[in-house]
């Protein structure tokens, strides 16, 4: 068969590619990152619901459930339907269900809508991961990532004032920024193409490889889940629950908010600077130093007097927040061997999201129990600097049995 300038044999990934890679990866975060401002004017919304203090923060969670579940088979779905074909499906379903909520009045059906957008989310991480794994080398995909990383930020800051303007128009305006989905969705069109082989995706999934070499490292694995369900259960108070939290210091307008929070948002770039300049520290010391930030912004966002002292405590914890991701995988990835990872950074992904729906439970009992949201995000926050004691505790006690084995050697 001849080779033609468009078959796969052929095509290389380009700027196109690499930019609708980019800005398609951030639709998951907008899908949580977009409602905070908006939490309070939808529960005010539902007042009459007495149960809408807790509903309305599991609403917005309610797509970690979905890719908490959907994640164990992501690699069955990449395999069955291809990256294009499941990539546009995926985005254009974000879109209706993401903005579906804007045509519902019932709690109900807007939490049902929830569920069905963190299907197509799954589908969207999944098939985007492969493609950069499909797509570029290492070092193109590091040049990309890092892209990502830089342009995210300003992204989010960008939502969340657009969320307070939309929020400002209608109680249920925000659900109308899904629809960004669509212009997406026409440049994934234009621009994504199938690889012309699904190797890299299956070894990178973990399907299809010969049978492991070592026993499967059950302890780590669940080590790793634990660990990680406890921190992205910790990452998630602020985004979910923190509107409410500036309510209790007089913040009550959604625009208000947002402008007050744009310029503390873009300090989780700072994060990402941290955990590059850490980069020669081991995985832990990495990990309790993120515990120790994103805890101890939340404390401080819990003793908060007013809200500028809620705003230096917003700066410490997204700073904690830039960290969250590289720092749990660049963990975790060190204790899976090769022939492994693929099943436990599944397991990985489905305990990360199962954070983001677990987080809005955990702080209503603790808000009911004490009264306030913000002695919720208090102990919240001195749960995470717990952790990150324990994380420092363990980088010592293994460098003192690392130098004294040294010693002995010698």
């Amino acid at each position: 068969m001849a080779i033609t300038p468009e078959s796969p044999e052929m095509r290389r990934p380009g700027i196109g590619q690499g930019i609708t890679v980019i800005t398609a990866g951030f639709l998951p975060i907008l899908a949580i990152a977009s409602l905070f401002p908006a939490v309070p004017s939808i529960i005010d919304h539902f007042s009459a619901d007495p149960s809408a203090s807790w509903k309305v923060p599991a609403m917005v969670s309610a797509p970690g459930l979905t890719i908490a579940v959907v994640a164990l088979f992501a690699g069955i779905l990449v395999d069955r339907f291809g990256r294009r074909r499941l990539m546009l499906v995926a985005t254009l379903l974000y879109a209706v269900f993401g903005a579906a909520p804007f045509f519902l009045d019932s709690l109900d059906a807007i939490y049902a809508s929830r569920l069905l957008l963190g299907v197509s989310e799954a589908v969207i991480l999944t098939t985007l991961n492969t493609l950069i794994g499909d797509y570029w080398d290492e070092k193109g995909r590091r040049n990309w990532l890092t892209m990502q990383g830089l342009a995210g930020p300003f992204l989010a800051s960008g939502v969340i004032l657009a969320s307070g303007f939309l929020t400002g128009l209608r109680w249920n305006g925000i659900f109308l920024i899904y629809l960004v989905a669509f212009p997406i969705f026409i440049a994934a069109v234009k621009f994504l193409y199938e690889p012309q082989s699904d190797a890299t995706a299956r070894k990178m999934l973990g399907i299809g490889q010969d049978p492991a070499r070592t026993p499967f490292p059950m302890a780590s694995v669940a080590m790793i889940g634990g660990v990680t369900l406890f921190a992205s259960a910790l990452y998630y108070v602020f985004i979910i629950n923190g509107g409410m939290a500036f309510r209790e210091v007089g913040i009550q307008s959604s625009q208000e908010l947002s402008k007050l929070t744009f310029i503390p948002s873009l300090f989780v770039m700072l994060g990402s600077a941290i955990f590059w300049a850490t980069g020669r520290a081991r995985p832990v010391v990495q990990l309790g130093i993120f515990l120790a930030l994103i805890g101890g912004g939340l404390a401080t966002i819990g003793l908060a007097p007013d809200w500028r002292w809620m705003i230096a405590g917003l700066v410490v914890q997204q700073t904690g927040a830039g960290m969250a991701v590289p720092t749990l995988i660049a963990w975790a990835q060190t204790k899976l061997p090769f022939e492994h990872r693929g099943r436990g950074m599944g397991v990985w992904t489905a305990c990360f999201f199962f954070g983001q729906f677990s987080s809005p439970f955990l702080v209503s009992m603790f808000r009911t129990q004490l009264g306030a949201m913000q002695a919720a995000f208090l102990i919240m926050g001195a749960a995470g600097v717990v952790g990150a004691v324990a994380a420092f505790l363990i980088a010592v006690s293994r460098r003192d049995s690392g130098t004294a084995a040294v010693a002995a050697a010698a």
